[in-house]
């Protein structure tokens, strides 16, 4: 199957997830994920219509990205955890940022947004399943960790993400993110991958991060 027919077929399995939810499948965006792909894979994608694309790694995401903003219309999302001396790249080239997850990360991320004159739209991590191997915000730091945040970014904070154990049913994570987003009024719930997203749109997903079902494993 193409990139093309794979987009398809996702988003037909992500419009009957939302309404098996009772929700409108508008509500849900796909967020495809290009990490460790060509550019060409992401041309392909933009031909079937894809806007909105994810990436890891910000090295990464220099390599593929900027030249394509002349000829194309589309939002990248990084999605992979952030080191602090590349947030100003961060700031530079991606439109929502999903895996601000501790203070010293909030510091260089204000700190680039000025220097860049850029603002994008942010996401909080969190660690729903306390695991030391991952990043994110531990869940009982998310609660300050948000109102920090909301505090210092304002409407630029946007929602929430969450990465459940692959060994774990996923639901409890998901209820648990869509819950705390909606207790602090924030609209945005990132949360899903190939395994697992139609469970994460039933559970409150507004954004599911989908990389293998499109574009096959990692090259």
């Amino acid at each position: 199957m193409t990139i093309e027919d794979n987009l398809r077929e996702v988003r037909d399995r992500i419009a009957n997830a939302a309404l098996r939810a009772g929700r409108k499948p508008e509500d849900v965006t796909l967020v495809a994920v290009s990490k460790t792909k060509p550019v060409e894979a992401v041309l392909a994608a933009l031909a079937a219509g894809q806007t909105v694309f994810g990436e890891n790694r910000v090295q990464e995401a220099e390599t593929k990205f900027p030249a394509l903003r002349a000829a194309h219309r589309f939002s990248l999302h990084l999605i992979g955890g952030l080191q602090t001396n590349k947030a100003r790249e961060a700031v530079r080239i991606g439109d929502v940022i999903e895996t601000l997850d501790r203070p010293r990360l909030a510091d260089a991320i204000a700190a680039a947004m000025d220097k860049e004159g850029r603002r994008p739209s942010l996401l909080i991590e969190v660690n729903t399943g306390a695991e030391a191997q991952k990043s994110g915000v531990p869940r009982d730091d998310a609660d300050a960790f948000i109102a920090d945040c909301k505090a210092r970014f304002g409407a630029g904070l946007k929602g929430l993400m969450c990465i459940p154990p692959h060994d774990e049913d996923p639901r409890p994570h998901f209820t648990w993110l869509a819950d705390r987003a909606a207790r602090h009024g924030l609209g945005v719930v990132s949360m899903g991958m190939s395994a697992d997203y139609e469970i994460a749109i039933e559970c409150g997903a507004t954004l599911v991060r989908v990389g293998t079902a499109i574009f096959g494993g990692r090259g």
